[in-house]
């Protein structure tokens, strides 16, 4: 099992926006091989913003990787420059291998 994860830091008041936008759009996963789910995290919240998460699952890193250079990864990034307005920083990319779990 391979897990990525997107850290992003939102300003104060854009959470309700940033959770719109994940509603909304087309994540193009469903069906990519290796695939096996989705989730968006909230985390903690203070004066300097929120911190959120999304967190795939996937058979492995190589389909990690090819979904990364395939047309759907190009098709659900498409947008992703028009919300800078939400972000306190730049998204922060974390991968782990499993090396436990049942």
């Amino acid at each position: 099992m391979f897990v990525a994860m997107n850290r992003f830091s939102l300003l104060p008041g854009k959470e309700a926006a940033f959770e719109d936008v994940w509603a909304g759009r087309d994540s193009h996963l469903a069906g990519v091989p290796g695939f096996i789910s989705f989730h968006l995290l909230k985390g903690a919240s203070d004066e300097n913003g929120t911190l959120y998460a999304t967190h795939t699952v996937w058979q492995s890193r190589q389909a990690f990787e090819d979904w990364t250079r395939s047309e759907a990864f190009r098709a659900a990034h498409a947008g992703a420059g028009g919300t800078r307005d939400l972000y306190a920083g730049p998204p922060r990319l974390e991968l782990f291998e499993s090396v436990l779990g049942n």
